[in-house]
């Protein structure tokens, strides 16, 4: 089984671009876009477990120059 999640996160002024692309070259991570409003980067990730996707923005995003504050939002799949 695959979990989904998005990543938001808060970079430091002027740094959204390299984060960008910081994250976009970890493993798990789907895509990376820099973004306007709250936010300034937000990844979709996917991984095997909710507690995977926790290792990932713990040990890998949270360390990346420039990242102040991340937000994990999982995504839930609904057949219609």
């Amino acid at each position: 089984m695959t979990v989904r999640a998005y990543i938001l996160v808060q970079a430091e002024v002027g740094t959204a671009a390299d984060v960008a692309v910081a994250v976009s070259g970890l493993d798990n991570i789907v895509s990376a876009d820099v973004a306007m409003g709250p936010y300034d980067v937000i990844a979709q990730a996917e991984a095997s477990d909710v507690n995977h996707l926790g290792r990932i923005v713990i040990t890998d995003v949270q360390k990346l120059p420039g990242v102040e504050r991340t937000l994990l939002c999982p995504v839930v799949t609904v057949d219609a």
